[in-house]
């Protein structure tokens, strides 16, 4: 499988309480939430819904995994949105240390030697292995080049506060456009894939 990453966020690089509930994240004082709340045009909304339908499997970290659970895995309402559907009749794995009784049906915690885990499932037949959120996961896959596609959905907004995809100091990634788009709100979706280290101006 390839493992791909979708995350929304705004123009200042912040991902932290994209969602609809303005107080879903307020780690770090954040007080900002719900700031992808209504953005995107219906095209886009199809996009996102059609990538998760295409998904073999689910990846998370652990806070972003108890956040769908509470929300997409047990709301009766978000179970029926196509989204729901797709994320409860498919496998899901979640990278933590800390979780030992996952709730969600179909889900496995992968613990131990956590690159060699995720090695063994992107060994495995089928599409994608899908990871959404969950920033802190997304980075450490970056850095141990475990990604091969990167889809970053860009909100037209600045927040100015709160927990950013890429941080201010970290390992740097050169990146191949494959696909982008702009909708009717102004939102930018754009798909990458990883291309080693940037070059450089030499003196």
């Amino acid at each position: 499988m390839r493992l791909t990453t979708m995350t929304q966020v705004t123009i200042d690089g912040v991902m932290q309480g994209n969602g609809h509930a303005s107080e879903e994240d307020r780690e770090n004082g954040f007080e900002r939430g719900g700031w992808a709340r209504g953005r995107g045009d219906d095209e886009t909304r199809e996009f996102i819904t059609r990538t998760y339908q295409r998904a073999e499997a689910f990846l998370f970290g652990r806070r972003t995994y108890e956040l769908f659970a509470s929300s997409w895995g047990s709301n009766d309402e978000m179970r029926a949105h196509p989204v729901g559907v797709a994320l409860h009749g498919t496998p899901k794995y979640v990278a933590s240390t800390t979780l030992t009784a996952p709730t969600w049906e179909g889900t496995t915690v992968l613990g131990g030697d956590l690159a060699a885990a995720i090695r063994e499932l992107k060994a495995r037949p089928g599409g994608e292995l899908q990871v959404h959120g969950s920033g802190v996961l997304t980075r450490w896959l970056l850095e141990h080049d475990l990604v091969d596609e990167m889809t970053l959905v860009v909100i037209p907004v600045v927040v100015g506060q709160g927990a950013r995809l890429f941080p201010e100091t970290g390992p740097d990634l050169a990146l191949d456009l494959v696909e982008s788009r702009v909708d009717s709100k102004g939102v930018t979706i754009q798909v990458h894939r990883p291309a080693g280290r940037p070059r450089y101006a030499t003196v």
